[in-house]
């Protein structure tokens, strides 16, 4: 299939003809709906039926697309997410209502014994929470939120509110999560970059003995089709990583071992699986970059946070960056090895300003090639690599395209000038969300719809792109 550049086909019920602002008002009107009826009254659910509670990187797209219809709901948004904040600085990946059953979702508030397992760790004693971590978008969301409307924003003191709480937040990264040394935050779970199951973890998975399989039960299976999700081995892998996390007291090293030397992680950090993923690291570069913006706003030092962003920039480069591959992979710490399948992870990067110009020019090449053919054999980017031994266009994070990462892969582009392909882009998520019902995630050659629909970032990143096409200097809708 050749990408198209169609506009964005009208919602059921609107009829597709009329005029591109009438188009760009139906889908705007549609997207706003999806929002506000997942919306619980102090947060948004991804989904009511396949995630009925509070996820962390969700919201934080989620605040972004909220900033264009009300503000003060964004931030709402953001800091009921970090009122769950534990007192070591982590922001969990999970947040539960304790109005929603407990065998609505696994693993469910039961499992994780976040206020008694992760009390050692800071947990807070009236919160039920998870005890892992997702990508660190949330001072970018913070930034982007303040910036739709500063005026709101100062008047109600955000960032005043926020900023603390995001600083502990990634103080928590580069120290308790800088398992390999090289000043890289590590992910102790698959489930923590967010690629739930992606290729990428196959071979770290491999170390893990599953959970047994009558030991859980899979609440998405109830509400999404087998054929899209990980398989019930994986499901058992993530579970005994999650348990031996929890018995641990959720504790990322082991202060009464010996440092190790010769590979990577020594035996401070005893957890069977230990990655550095550049998707993870690239989000947390920019949102480094956004605390500094934060800061100077406020009046406070913004160095420190752009000494640590170049820091990390330094880092991420020298530790994931292949120029064979064209691309960042992740890092097996482990074994001391990169892991040689192509995610869209390693895409990521492109957020990041500093980056080389030859690094800037190869994820350039490699995004339109062969293994993700962005604008010419797929119109959104795939999350792996098309022409990968594990490739499955529908199976949850093992090819599907997702609204949420090309938002940000649609950043990259148009920040370092690529700004033809970045309206491309942007006009292949505008049609393929409109189309697609707001679906979780599609197929990047067909569009077909995958997973659940009325996805909450979904709509999300559609009302921040209609936005922002409204806005000078942000490009047109063709």
């Amino acid at each position: 299939m050749t990408a198209t550049t169609a506009g964005p086909p009208a919602p059921p019920g609107t009829g597709a003809s009329g005029t591109r602002t009438g188009r760009r008002a139906a889908l705007r009107a549609a997207a706003s709906r999806v929002l506000l009826a997942n919306w619980t009254g102090t947060s948004t659910v991804p989904s009511h039926t396949l995630y009925p509670h509070q996820w962390s990187w969700d919201s934080a797209f989620i605040a972004v697309g909220l900033s264009r219809l009300s503000p003060r709901r964004a931030q709402r948004e953001l800091e009921t997410l970090l009122g769950a904040q534990w007192d070591d600085g982590r922001i969990p990946h999970i947040v539960f209502n304790p109005a929603v059953p407990l065998d609505a979702y696994f693993p469910s508030p039961d499992f994780w014994r976040s206020s008694t397992a992760g009390a050692t760790a800071g947990a807070p004693p009236d919160i039920e929470t998870s005890g892992i971590v997702q990508p660190p978008v949330h001072a970018l969301a913070a930034w982007l939120v303040h910036e739709s409307d500063p005026e709101t924003s100062g008047r109600r003191g955000f960032l005043e509110r926020v900023y603390p709480r995001l600083t502990a937040w990634h103080r928590y990264l580069h120290t308790n999560r800088d398992l390999g040394g090289a000043g890289l935050a590590s992910v102790l779970h698959p489930w923590e970059p967010g690629m739930d199951n992606s290729p990428c973890w196959d071979r770290p998975l491999e170390r893990v003995d599953p959970a047994p399989a009558a030991s859980f039960r899979r609440a998405d299976l109830t509400h999404g089709d087998a054929a899209d999700r990980p398989t019930d081995l994986d499901y058992g892998r993530y579970v005994r990583l999650a348990t031996d996390y929890r018995e641990r007291g959720y504790a990322d090293t082991d202060s009464n071992a010996d440092v190790d030397t010769g590979t990577d992680v020594g035996t401070r950090a005893p957890h069977g699986f230990v990655v550095e993923d550049p998707g993870f690291n690239a989000f947390l570069i920019v949102s480094e970059h956004a605390l500094a913006a934060i800061a100077l706003t406020l009046g406070q030092e913004p160095r420190p946070h752009r000494e640590r962003a170049r820091a990390l920039t330094t880092a991420l480069v020298e530790r994931l960056w292949h120029p064979e591959a064209g691309l960042f992979l992740c890092r097996d710490l482990r074994t001391g090895t990169p892991i040689e399948e192509k995610s869209v992870a390693g895409l990521l990067p492109l957020l990041v300003p500093d980056l080389p110009d030859d690094v800037v020019e190869a994820l350039l090449r490699t995004a339109s090639g062969e293994h993700f053919g962005l604008g010419s054999t797929t119109a959104l980017a795939p999350s792996y690599d098309l022409r990968g031994r594990s490739f499955d266009s529908s199976r949850y994070w093992r090819g599907p395209a997702w609204f949420n990462i090309n938002w940000a892969v649609e950043r990259g582009l148009r920040q370092h000038g690529a700004l033809a392909r970045a309206d491309d882009l942007r006009h292949a998520i505008l049609s393929s969300a409109g189309a697609s019902g707001f679906a979780e995630y599609v197929d990047p050659r067909t569009g077909r719809a995958r997973g659940t629909t009325d996805f909450s970032w979904t709509a999300a990143v559609v009302l921040d792109l209609l936005a922002r096409t409204e806005e000078p200097g942000e490009g047109g809708d063709r």
